[in-house]
């Protein structure tokens, strides 16, 4: 599986008809797109490598991105990262994305979805709810600093 950035829309990325407006899917072992890097670092603090085997990414390009890890034996898929550039924000872009990523998933028969996300990280909270998705658990001390972790399903339990 090749590593790094790669230029604007990435190799491996291909607009699909269950994606319009411009969002397109980026397959497992493709390289990652320079500004999904510079993205994932000012959202995150650090960027992740190319996809693993089992991971794909849902991209609106120079805008935002979704990475999920994908189990279809199980019929299940969790969301890793969503992100959305500080300049596009509040336009419903992470809705978009979130609600395009979960049409996707189900067409793929993944149908039951999951997530964690910081208990202070109101938007993203307000996000799934708005998305239909439901609060399931709490992570005490999930993340490295300590803060907890909110535990969300969409779809069949």
């Amino acid at each position: 599986m090749k590593e790094g950035p790669d230029s604007n829309t990435g190799s491996g990325a291909r607009e699909t008809q269950a994606f319009p407006g411009g969002i397109k899917k980026l397959e497992a072992g493709a390289l990652l797109p320079d500004w999904v890097v510079r993205l994932d670092r000012t959202a995150f603090g650090a960027a992740w490598k190319a996809p693993a085997d089992h991971e794909c990414l849902w991209l609106i390009p120079e805008v935002a991105f979704a990475r999920w890890a994908l189990i279809p034996a199980a019929g299940e898929a969790e969301l890793l990262r969503i992100a959305v550039d500080p300049a596009y924000r509040g336009q419903s872009l992470g809705r978009v994305l979130l609600e395009a990523c979960q049409r996707d998933l189900a067409a793929e028969g993944l149908i039951r979805l999951f997530l964690e996300v910081r208990t202070s990280n109101a938007a993203a909270i307000r996000l799934y709810g708005a998305c239909g998705w439901q609060r399931c658990g709490l992570r005490s001390g999930y993340y490295p600093d300590g803060e907890d972790a909110v535990l969300f399903r969409h779809g069949r339990p």
